[in-house]
């Protein structure tokens, strides 16, 4: 398994293998997030709250009785990860009265437990709290309500029926659809849009964009994805269009970037363009962002891409980490060293072992990607734009392979694994670039490098 990971690859049976992993520590993580709500002093979690809670769990239970695979795929929705780490740490920390943050949080779970219920068609009453405008129901939408005030929502289901009582303009109704989506005529209600299943094995995977555990609240950081953001119809649309586009991409691409989409892919977050990219960025110029999240096993955050090319390989370069980190979890790779001190040719600073090891793991697969596309090109504009990516992620790959092939810090698991992606870069050699493209990439990594240690000093390779 290590290999064939360290090839950017994984069939199935191996990726299942990570994918049954994360799920459980998801599931072990809401069990510590219960007993830790029932052990913790009532400054923290009131004999209130931990009622609610009881009753939020003997939702999920019956909810699961009736339909397991509808609710265990409400409990592995990616972004509950978030939400449940947050209310654990605001339930163990060291804060001795913790803020609103920790009420507003533990009351998420009755939302939680609705969204299971619904999904699962089971009859339900309950109620649920809005914070600050929104109430949301994971991976089925959000009610808007009365902004910057706590409201208290009456939830009813019967029969794929939902009606929400107690916000401002009366009550709500929505409906489930075939396709499992939550859908109302009242402009209060915000859905989740799910992309198409488009073939073969990919989707329909919700296009998130209600959650507020979506975004990363501990700040993007000068070079990260920026926070998440709804989105309009039009660009709704978009998404969609271009999800369709991607999937002969992927197969293009290989077989198991097929995979590993149908396999790890839960949901994709829109986030907002980069600074000076407009409000809908599009043409092969657009700048983009994106990214994943660890807690958020299965999620890709990121802006709209500029082409359904550039949101398949944006696919193939974030599951990568996905995989990666999923893989990290299970067996060390390295010596866990968190200093900042590696030259890596896609960032301006300096970049702990780790950090490397993700940015030229995705390279290459990036590389691989984009070598594929260019030799099944049609056009040469096509073939142009496969060559010129394929060339500078394979070329940014190259100049940090040497410091992790030197790394006195890899496990044994990580040396094998490294060895396997030296491998694949060798082999992706077999077919090369044309000269003009192989040149401007290498003098870009130059350039990178120059600047980089004038910035920096002459550290890493």
């Amino acid at each position: 398994m290590l290999r064939e990971l360290g090839r950017t690859e994984g069939a199935a049976d191996t990726l299942d293998v990570l994918v049954r992993d994360q799920d459980t520590r998801r599931l072990l993580l809401l069990r510590a997030l219960l007993d830790a709500a029932g052990a913790a002093p009532a400054t923290r979690c009131p004999p209130r709250s931990l009622d609610r809670l009881h009753r939020d769990w003997a939702l999920l239970e019956a909810a699961e009785h009736a339909d397991r695979t509808a609710v265990r795929a409400t409990l592995l929705h990616p972004l509950v990860g978030p939400w449940a780490r947050r209310c654990l740490r605001g339930l163990i920390g060291p804060t001795t009265r913790p803020g609103p943050g920790l009420r507003a949080g533990l009351d998420h779970l009755s939302a939680l437990a609705a969204a299971a219920a619904i999904r699962a068609g089971l009859p339900f009453t309950t109620r649920l709290t809005a914070h600050r405008g929104l109430l949301a129901l994971p991976a089925l939408g959000a009610l808007r309500t009365a902004p910057a005030t706590t409201t208290t929502v009456t939830a009813t289901h019967r029969d794929g029926r939902l009606t929400l009582r107690g916000a401002a303009g009366g009550p709500l109704a929505a409906h489930v659809q075939p396709d499992g989506s939550l859908c109302s005529a009242d402009p209060r209600w915000l859905p989740v849009l799910p992309l198409p299943a488009a073939p073969p094995g990919l989707g329909p995977v919700p296009l998130d964009d209600t959650d507020p555990c979506r975004g990363d609240t501990s700040g993007p950081g000068p070079y990260g994805p920026r926070a998440a953001t709804p989105v309009d119809d039009p660009e709704r649309k978009t998404w969609a269009r271009y999800w369709t586009a991607a999937a002969p991409l992927l197969r293009t691409g290989g077989p198991h970037r097929l995979t590993e989409t149908a396999t790890l892919l839960r949901c994709l977050v829109p986030l907002r363009p980069p600074p000076g990219a407009g409000p809908a960025p599009t043409g092969p110029g657009a700048a983009q962002y994106s990214g994943t999240r660890r807690e958020a096993f299965g999620a890709v955050l990121s802006s709209l891409p500029a082409t359904p090319a550039h949101l398949a390989a944006t696919l193939v370069h974030e599951l990568q980490h996905t995989k990666l980190s999923a893989l990290a979890t299970l067996v060390p790779l390295h010596q866990n060293n968190p200093e900042p001190r590696h030259f890596a040719p896609w960032r301006p600073d300096p970049r702990p072992l780790d950090s490397l090891l993700q940015g030229t793991y995705a390279h290459l697969a990036i590389a691989g990607h984009w070598q594929r596309l260019a030799l099944a090109a049609g056009s040469v504009t096509h073939r142009d734009l496969g060559w010129a990516e394929h060339a500078r992620c394979r070329e940014q790959a190259a100049a940090a392979l040497p410091a992790l092939a030197g790394s006195a810090e890899l496990t044994r698991e990580g040396r094998i694994l490294v060895n396997e992606m030296i491998a694949i870069y060798h082999r992706m050699g077999d077919f090369p670039p044309p000269a003009d493209h192989l040149a401007r990439a290498q003098a870009y990594v130059a350039t990178t490098r120059v600047i980089w240690r004038q910035r920096h000093g002459p550290r890493g390779p």
